[in-house]
């Protein structure tokens, strides 16, 4: 089984979410979306029919978001098969939230690694692997 098959987004936090926008926005010509953030599209390599999409995003430095973890980022990491993802990592002692998000775009979960990073993981929607 396949476990992780790429990055899924990259999320921190900041003290002036907007000012810091605007500053990625000017200096490094990230075109933020209105909602915040933006979404890099790619294809697969074993099949380029197959889209994809990171989403890079700021939030705001009192966001309960990433809560238990007191870091200042996640990441959001893509995977096929979330139940068996989750599963495995269970089996194998992982400390895994067993909460479950069903969405219009995808299902997510977390998991802490051992030095307290919140993990999301996230299964798309067919139509969005």
């Amino acid at each position: 089984m396949s476990r992780v098959t790429g990055i899924g987004g990259v999320f921190f936090k900041a003290q002036d979410p907007e000012m810091l926008r605007s500053w990625y926005q000017k200096h490094l010509g990230l075109p933020i979306e209105p909602w915040g953030g933006l979404q890099f599209h790619w294809r697969r390599d074993e099949d380029p029919t197959k889209r994809g999409s990171t989403v890079w995003t700021i939030f705001d430095g009192n966001t309960r978001y990433f809560d238990p973890s007191s870091k200042p980022f996640m990441i959001n990491y893509q995977v096929e098969d979330l139940d068996a993802v989750l599963a495995a990592l269970k089996s194998e002692g992982v400390a895994v939230n067993e909460k479950i998000e069903e969405m219009e775009y995808g299902r997510f979960s977390w998991v802490m690694d051992p030095e307290g990073n919140r993990i999301e993981l996230w299964q798309p929607p067919e139509e969005k692997k």
